[in-house]
């Protein structure tokens, strides 16, 4: 398909449009017809109150067209021109689509990835039910999903004040598994072929660690949370995890407030050992994660471990002490049905987790599922089931209290962290919605420098692999530089 872009751009919006309702189509941008059949053309002409807009779609074999003039005058709280026309032109392009395929995307042409932080915004620029009412009337957001943002919202707001302006975050990063799953993009390497990497990676990774530290004390940071994600942090031996944990609590100062946790993730990497050492240094929060409760479905996204492993996984954890635990879910795996994931929603209930996340298949592009063209799962099944969680988790008493949405997700849908009331992980809520700095060590780790002062981010990649992480692990110390610079002018 051609997206035709004339006389304006817009054409990230309308592009990330366009895949909403044709997600498996390529889509290629110019500025003119080129003579493909199926073509999308968009056109600004500025006027002398504002714009004339023009969009027409051609697919199916038919051709359709809208034209409207906006005014300058219509700008809603506080947005430029250029913001109130490119939405204008998305509204006339998403009318089009609609009306050719039939299908309405529940979260209209809302197309970011923090529709709370929106929502958040628009409160705070305005009262509860303008801000709703933005959402549905103009842009075109479904009851339920608008409903699902201000609860996130309101979930939000108590964290959003929290911390001072030398506030940081720890992320760490593990790219192990005990194998990959189909639908992973992650930079996670399998056990099997990445155990001659874990000594080197380890050490380094307390280096990097010490590296941190010392910075964030120069810079006078305070800790807010310790994250230690991955990948499967539990890929690790519980001696390689020890020495782990035993840096961060020599090196990072962990007050009685400061929030830990560690993802167990994948059942099968769970031992009474590995447990005994991150409730040892101190980390309260854990995820058990078993994506489904059908042992089918396990097999088929290749994750080497049965629903059992979970439960047992489960009762270990309890039996550990831990009274903070995540489950995750995925909503529209291959193969899997709505009655399957009603079962796999209610067996996860049972265990009474703190914190359940319910996540949105995605079509990654590094993928197994996308790069070998294998069975994928079906966006109206996972629509079905994302709402059947929305009720089920409200009625059972948790409330969503951060979300998220990606690319390629089955039915342009989201990621959503549900919580029973008082356990929130408030480092997915610092994260999610960039309330302070994350300094991140770990090869694929993403180092984010938030100003206190400004809505301004900047980033500090580390390498991507764990072979060349290694391999260039002082050049990588070197970047971390830019934290000293950064402070320095944020507080000259």
């Amino acid at each position: 398909m051609n997206l035709i872009i004339q006389n304006h751009s817009f054409q990230y919006e309308l592009e990330k449009l366009l895949r909403v309702f044709f997600p498996a189509t390529k889509v290629n941008v110019t500025e003119e017809a080129n003579g493909e059949r199926d073509v999308a053309l968009t056109r600004l002409e500025q006027t002398a109150n504002g714009a004339k807009l023009f969009v027409s779609l051609c697919v199916f074999g038919k051709t359709a067209e809208k034209t409207q003039c906006v005014s300058k005058d219509e700008t809603r709280f506080g947005e430029p021109c250029e913001a109130l026309y490119e939405r204008k032109l998305a509204l006339l392009l998403f009318s089009l689509l609609q009306d050719a395929t039939g299908y309405t995307p529940p979260w209209g042409i809302l197309t970011g990835v923090r529709p709370a932080k929106l929502m958040s915004n628009l409160i705070r620029l305005s009262d509860e039910k303008t801000a709703k009412a933005y959402f549905e009337n103009e842009l075109l957001v479904s009851a339920e999903k608008t409903a699902l943002a201000f609860a996130v919202a309101a979930a939000e707001a108590p964290l959003m004040q929290t911390g001072n302006p030398r506030s940081f975050s720890l992320y760490v990063s593990i790219p192990f598994c005990p194998s990959r799953c189909s639908y992973c993009s992650f930079v996670s390497h399998s056990n099997e072929h990445a155990k001659k990497l874990m000594p080197d990676y380890v050490r380094l990774l307390c280096d990097e660690l010490r590296a941190t530290a010392a910075i964030a004390r120069a810079e006078n940071l305070h800790l807010e949370s310790v994250y230690i994600g991955g990948g499967t942090p539990t890929a690790l031996s519980a001696e390689d995890l020890k020495t782990l944990t035993d840096v961060i609590a020599q090196e990072f100062m962990l007050r009685p407030d400061v929030e830990y946790t560690i993802e167990a993730g994948r059942p099968d990497s769970v031992t009474p050992e590995k447990l005994t050492v991150i409730k040892n240094c101190g980390a309260a929060r854990i995820s058990i994660n078993p994506q489904t409760f059908s042992d089918d479905v396990l097999n088929v996204i290749g994750r080497r471990h049965t629903a059992q492993q979970t439960a047992d996984a489960m009762h270990m954890a309890r039996q550990q002490g831990f009274s903070f635990i995540n489950m995750d879910l995925i909503a529209g795996l291959p193969t899997d049905t709505p009655e399957n994931f009603r079962r796999t929603l209610e067996k996860t209930l049972s265990f009474a987790p703190e914190n359940i996340t319910v996540h949105t298949l995605s079509h990654k592009r590094a993928a197994t599922l996308v790069t070998e063209n294998l069975e994928t799962g079906d966006a109206d099944a996972a629509g079905e089931m994302l709402s059947f969680a929305f009720r089920t988790l409200t009625d059972a008493g948790y409330v969503p209290y951060y979300m998220y949405r990606q690319s390629n997700c089955l039915g342009n849908l989201e990621n959503v962290g549900w919580t029973k009331p008082g356990y929130a992980c408030r480092y997915n809520i610092y994260m999610m919605e960039e309330t302070h700095t994350v300094l991140a060590v770990g090869a694929g780790a993403v180092t984010k420098l938030r100003s206190p002062f400004e809505n301004k981010i900047e980033r500090i990649f580390n390498f991507k692999y764990p072979y060349e992480y290694i391999s260039r692990f002082d050049a990588l110390l070197a970047r971390k530089a830019r934290i000293h610079e950064f402070y320095s002018e944020e507080f000259a």
